[in-house]
């Protein structure tokens, strides 16, 4: 399965359950795993095949920043939803990360896949 990746994709949003969180922004770090055939891409060397990672992150801080949103389990089924219906994505892995959520650690996260490959 041929994939196309993101990694870290730092986006500043509104993202918690405490009152204090609801008043500043954190980091989120996103990882995604995208399955995409990226031979008609390559065999082109022709950009209207392959799968824009400046796109699908342009797309996915506009999705995660319109409002705030308390859980990063809420945003790792946004992104899912997101990259699979509006990019016609078949298999998504996600991985979204809070830095700093832990004092003890250095970032908490979940990770989800969705669709198949």
């Amino acid at each position: 399965m041929d994939k196309v990746l993101i990694r870290e994709l730092r986006i500043e949003t509104v993202i918690g359950i405490y009152e204090w969180e609801k008043q500043i922004h954190q980091s989120l770090l996103i990882d995604l795993d995208m399955a995409w055939n990226n031979r008609p891409a390559a065999d082109s060397d022709d950009y209207q095949y392959a799968l824009c990672y400046e796109t699908v992150s342009n797309r996915l801080t506009a999705l995660i920043t319109e409002k705030p949103i308390e859980l990063i389990e809420t945003v790792a089924e946004m992104v899912a939803n997101c990259v699979m219906t509006e990019f016609n994505v078949p298999w998504v892995k996600v991985k979204v990360m809070k830095p700093g959520a832990v004092p003890t650690a250095a970032a908490v996260g979940v990770e989800i896949e969705r669709g198949y490959a």
